[in-house]
């Protein structure tokens, strides 16, 4: 694998990284982290950061008992979350911009690309995004569960082509290396088998017990979706120093198809067409020689009842279907503002959400 290679990763950075032994926030483990960071921004490649440790950061702010309730775990996360924004910031001489979600703002197809368009102009701004699941409002059915899984859904919605999980472990070991003195590294997994869930052990092991398991689960979902995956050690300083030098010290989950191939298969075959936008002979020719986005002035004819959110067609003025793309706009929305500028658009709808109506990374050509 060339580590060179990526353009945009999600870097995910765990709680036993950001409060150690459960203390305040701290940059003991975060100064070689950030480090790296600034250093690929150096060299023209995005990050997004996903960052646990708003509870734990809260924590001895708000009275508990042994236990803390789910309301008082909110109410640490509520107060932690901005000791945990500020103690990241002050390692960059950037912007940095927070995002909170919940596993229903990334299920809903419309706030699905609210969150997809933000990420796209925070990074085009060059501010970094640091995300982590909002745990003063999610109750546990609107929980993604654990920051790892979170990390691999905000990969897809972000198109990067890296996921790299920090955590205190080294990596994928062939046992318990805390309980096996002869367990082994496992630097390059191919792809995920029911053998590689059985290496991390049932509930009883303490790696696997919110560990291994979720960081297995991450791995599977970012890898079906072109993305490759690595686990490493936060701890270890070396472990960035190497990356930058094109060497791992920690376990690579090979992606299992390039991101445009199984963006493509997602997006011709997973999503369900909703209508059909039918474009000039100038659109037609931006789309399919210039690889731009589709604009409303481009736009001839909207058939079908879809929202913001939905796929739909693409077709020539002939009705040739040219490709399938992710529409910013609603139907009805777009028979008001086909055939105009983009910057039109706001004074016919009242508001404009989007200067394109599907943008060249939503859209696949057939």
């Amino acid at each position: 694998m060339n580590l060179f290679g990526w353009q945009r990763a999600v870097i995910k950075v765990g709680s036993a990284l950001i409060a150690p032994e459960g203390g305040p926030c701290s940059g003991q483990y975060l100064l070689s982290i950030a480090r790296y960071i600034n250093e690929c921004r150096r060299l023209n490649r995005e990050v997004v950061l996903v960052s646990s440790g708003s509870v734990a950061a809260g924590r001895s702010l708000i009275a508990h008992g042994e236990i803390p309730s789910i309301a008082e775990k909110q109410a640490m996360a509520a107060v932690g979350q901005t000791k945990m924004m500020a103690n990241w910031s002050r390692f960059f001489d950037f912007p940095c911009a927070q995002i909170l979600l919940t596993h229903e703002d990334l299920a809903d197809r419309r706030r699905y690309v609210n969150i997809k368009n933000t990420i796209r102009e925070l990074l085009n701004n060059g501010i970094l995004p640091i995300v982590n699941e909002n745990d003063s409002v999610a109750t546990q059915e609107l929980k993604v569960g654990d920051n790892d899984n979170l990390a691999a859904l905000v990969a897809q919605v972000s198109d990067a082509d890296l996921l790299m999980i920090c955590s205190d472990i080294d990596g994928l070991y062939t046992a318990d290396p805390r309980t096996h003195a002869d367990a082994e590294l496992i630097p390059h997994i191919k792809k995920i088998t029911p053998q590689i869930y059985a290496l991390a052990g049932g509930t009883t092991n303490k790696i696997a017990t919110g560990g291994m398991r979720t960081k297995i689960e991450a791995a599977e979902k970012a890898t079906l979706n072109g993305i490759h995956t690595l686990i490493v050690n936060g701890r270890n300083g070396q472990v960035f120093d190497r990356l930058l030098q094109n060497e791992l010290l920690g376990s690579w989950f090979e992606r299992q198809a390039s991101p445009k191939k199984a963006r493509k298969y997602w997006l011709q075959h997973t999503l369900k067409s909703h209508g059909e936008i039918q474009v000039d002979l100038g659109a037609q020719a931006a789309l399919s020689k210039k690889g731009a986005s589709l604009l409303s002035i481009g736009i001839q004819a909207v058939r079908g009842k879809f929202n913001k959110g939905d796929a739909v067609l693409v077709c020539a003025p002939d009705g040739t279907p040219l490709g399938k793309g992710i529409s910013q706009y609603s139907a009805l929305e777009l028979a008001k503002i086909k055939g105009i500028q983009s910057r039109q658009i706001a004074d016919i709808l009242g508001y404009c959400p989007s200067d394109v109506v599907i943008h060249r990374d939503d859209l696949v050509l057939i």
